[in-house]
């Protein structure tokens, strides 16, 4: 049977003769006509951009609300102690040298403590500050205090566990003992611990400025954290605009 006026066996035949050709042949005018597709460069640039905008208007509110604690200032300019820490590390540590030892107390930053955003919560206090206090001498052997940090004016830290070691390498290590519960030692040998850490310097103003502290670094670590993500969103946006240009210039 003819199909449109064509005999079926010529039409079969055609159809064998265009199977047999490389696929190519018989695609080579469309894909000839077909043009290259543009990658979505612009696409993170703008959304990049509009991030970085957002984050510079951040870091300006920021800037414009801070303010360092008097406590923090004060303590310093009158403390023994010194100050270690960097940019990026959580970590913090006051120092001082006693004789032949060293004394250093350790701690990281918090989250800060605002009662207005707690609402009309009853009892809620600020959160409290983990503290390490540690006295070695040159060998490395030496005693360290696990403390927090409390309100109130009397005392402002409690004694978890109180660690002893022989060198750095039994500090440091995972399966040396902690030591007991500090509560569960006898009430004299508390007493004399407490006042063992008050002779090496640990006391209320330590405490107001450890706590000072910690809030203090986690909002200075925020807005570096802005500037950083800020810088490298402006940075890679420039480099997808030029390499936008050279695949626009490619295309064309």
């Amino acid at each position: 049977m003819a199909a449109f006026g064509v005999p079926a066996r010529q039409v079969m035949r055609h159809a064998a003769v265009l199977a047999s050709r490389p696929l190519g042949s018989t695609c080579r005018v469309a894909a000839q006509q077909t043009p290259l597709a543009r990658l979505p460069l612009r696409g993170f640039s703008s959304a990049g951009g509009k991030v970085a905008k957002a984050i510079s208007a951040e870091i300006k509110h920021e800037e414009e609300q801070y303010e360092q604690a008097k406590e923090i200032k004060a303590f310093l300019k009158n403390s023994s102690f010194k100050l270690v820490e960097k940019d990026g590390d959580v970590n913090m540590a006051l120092e001082r040298e006693i004789g032949d030892k060293t004394v250093r107390i350790e701690w990281q930053l918090t989250s800060p403590f605002d009662p207005e955003a707690m609402g009309e919560q009853e009892g809620v206090e600020q959160e409290a500050t983990e503290v390490a206090i540690s006295i070695e001498n040159k060998n490395g052997a030496g005693m360290t205090f696990y403390c927090s940090t409390q309100t109130g004016e009397d005392h402002r830290y409690v004694i978890g566990m109180v660690k002893s070691y022989t060198s750095a390498e039994e500090k440091d290590s995972l399966s040396s003992y902690n030591g007991p519960e500090f509560e569960d030692l006898d009430d004299k040998l508390q007493e004399a611990f407490d006042e063992y850490l008050a002779e090496l310097g640990m006391n209320s103003e330590v405490c107001d400025f450890i706590d000072a502290m910690a809030v203090d670094k986690e909002q200075r670590e925020y807005v570096r954290w802005l500037k950083t993500t800020q810088k490298f969103l402006e940075e890679e946006g420039v480099a997808t605009v030029a390499a936008s240009a050279v695949a626009e210039a490619a295309y064309e």
